[in-house]
């Protein structure tokens, strides 16, 4: 099986997806889009940081959170909550595999189709009584090794 993994959407993309949900496209929420663009998987502080570097005006944690959240309530983006309990943001909202470093705090992408597919499978064959499946979020937690492998 071919390995795909959904991009994080473009700037008009971003835009459609506000519209869908009855939401302006002001300059904050785009500003917080492009520094997600480029960091992918980002806390509140990270894109406040980030914003702060590009000069893209004054802006506060409070608001960076607030519209992060929103966009995450509208399931433009995803909450991530690390092993250190620090929300995390995940600009790509598709199923994909995660792995979580432990001792810096981030997250990679790891697209492996085959096991998302095989979990998939395999859940769709069982029952939760008194549940429904919403979805698989698959995260490995590690640690960085001493050796650097470089085919995740």
């Amino acid at each position: 099986m071919a390995s795909t993994l959904t991009q994080v959407p473009t700037l008009q993309e971003f835009r459609t997806m506000l519209k869908r949900h009855n939401l302006k496209a002001t300059r904050q929420r785009l500003a917080v889009h492009e520094v997600m663009a480029d960091l992918v998987h980002a806390s509140a502080d990270m894109v406040k940081e980030e914003l702060e570097k590009r000069g893209s005006g004054k802006v506060t944690l409070g608001s960076v959170y607030n519209i992060l959240s929103q966009l995450s309530d509208c399931h433009i983006y995803v909450r991530r909550l690390s092993v250190s309990n620090k929300m995390f943001f995940d600009a790509i909202n598709s199923p994909h595999i995660h792995l979580y470093d432990r001792e810096n705090d981030t997250y990679r992408d790891l697209v492996n189709d085959d096991l998302q597919e095989l979990v998939a499978t395999h859940l769709r064959r069982r029952r939760f009584k008194g549940y429904t499946l919403e979805g698989v979020d698959i995260q490995f937690i590690a640690r960085p090794s001493n050796r650097k492998n470089k085919n995740l």
